[in-house]
C-alpha cells in the first residue's frame, strides 16, 4: 500500500467497483446457470439469484440472507430456500453457479480470461486482507470453495470484492436510517428510473413504497411522492462515501494492478451488460450501468 499518496482512491475506487458489478452481475441471469438450476427440480429456476448469491450464508436460514439482502422481500428470500431445499442444497446451487460463470466467460468475453487469469493470486491477497466484521455476503463468499481453475478463482476474489462493497454499501444505509425500501427509492431516483421500478422490482407493493415516501418526505427528501433534487444530492453523497469507505480494497491491490483490472474489465464491460439486457431486462443491474 505504499502507492497511496497523490492516488485518488476514490475514484479508482467508484471505477474498480462499476467494472466488477459488470463482470460479476451476468451470471445471475445467465441461461445455463437457470436451466441447470432448473433441472435440479426448481420451477423455473425460481429464486436462483438469492440462493448463488447468498451462498454458505443461506445454511443459517432464510432470515438471515433477508437481513444480509436489506431491500429484498423476506417472502421471496422464504420462497427461493423452499424451492431449493426441496430438490437440492446449497452446495449444488454454488457448483451451478461456478459452472456457468467459467462456460460464460469463455464463451462470451474469451479476450479477457488469460488477464484476469493471470491476477487472480493479487486479488485474492487484496480480498484476504480485508476485515471480515459486519460483512455477512462478503464472508459467506470468501469461505467458498477456491477452485483450481485460474479463471474461476479469480472471478471468485472479485465477487469478494464486489461483495465487501454491498455489504459496505448498506451499513452506510442503515446508518443513515434509511430502510430497504427508502434507499431503493432514492437509488432509483438517483439512478433515473422511473415509477419506483427499482424498489417494485426487490418485491415492494404499493403500501409498503407510500410508508417510505412518508418516511422521506419528513426527511426533506421527498415531495408528493417524487424524490426531490434535495433527496438526489444526498444519495450521492451516500455513494461518495461508500467509494472513499470501500477505497481499502483496492489500495491492498495497489495503484497499478488496480488500474489494470479497470482496464481489463472495461474491455468486457459492454459484453456482459448485454448478456444482462438480453436475458433479464435492460433494467436489471442498476449498479453497472
Amino acid at each position: 500500500m505504499g502507492d497511496m499518496v497523490l492516488v485518488d482512491w476514490d475514484t479508482l475506487s467508484a471505477r474498480a467497483a462499476f467494472g466488477s458489478h459488470r463482470l460479476i452481475g451476468w451470471v445471475y441471469w445467465d441461461p445455463h446457470g437457470v436451466e441447470r438450476y432448473t433441472a435440479l427440480g426448481v420451477p423455473n429456476g425460481f429464486g436462483y439469484y438469492v440462493t448463488t448469491r447468498a451462498g454458505l450464508l443461506g445454511k443459517a436460514g432464510p432470515d438471515v440472507v433477508t437481513a444480509a439482502y436489506c431491500s429484498i422481500h423476506p417472502d421471496f428470500i422464504t420462497a427461493s430456500y423452499d424451492h431449493l431445499n426441496m430438490f437440492g442444497n446449497i452446495e449444488d446451487a454454488m457448483s451451478i453457479r461456478d459452472e456457468a460463470v467459467l462456460l460464460g466467460l469463455q464463451k462470451y468475453v474469451p479476450g479477457i480470461c488469460e488477464g484476469l487469469s493471470s491476477m487472480a493470486g493479487d486479488l485474492w491477497q487484496a480480498a484476504d486482507s480485508l476485515p471480515l466484521s459486519g460483512r455477512l455476503l462478503f464472508a459467506s463468499q470468501l469461505r467458498h470453495r477456491r477452485p483450481d481453475e485460474p479463471l474461476l478463482d479469480a472471478w471468485l476474489a472479485v465477487n469478494c470484492i464486489r461483495e465487501w462493497r454491498g455489504d459496505t454499501h448498506w451499513a452506510i444505509q442503515i446508518a443513515d436510517g434509511l430502510s430497504g425500501i427508502e434507499s431503493g427509492i432514492l437509488d432509483g431516483a438517483w439512478r433515473n428510473y422511473e415509477d419506483d421500478w427499482l424498489p417494485r422490482s426487490r418485491g415492494a407493493d404499493d403500501e409498503l413504497l407510500e410508508k417510505a415516501y412518508v418516511s422521506l418526505e419528513q426527511r426533506g427528501f421527498a415531495h408528493n411522492g417524487q424524490v426531490n433534487d434535495t433527496g438526489i444530492s444526498h444519495r450521492k453523497m451516500l455513494e461518495n462515501r461508500l467509494d472513499e469507505a470501500t477505497a481499502l480494497a483496492w489500495q491492498y491491490l495497489g495503484k497499478e494492478k488496480t488500474a489494470r483490472f479497470i482496464d481489463l474489465v472495461s474491455s468486457a464491460g459492454d459484453t456482459l451488460i448485454k448478456r444482462i439486457d438480453e436475458t433479464a431486462g435492460e433494467k436489471w443491474m442498476p449498479a453497472g450501468r
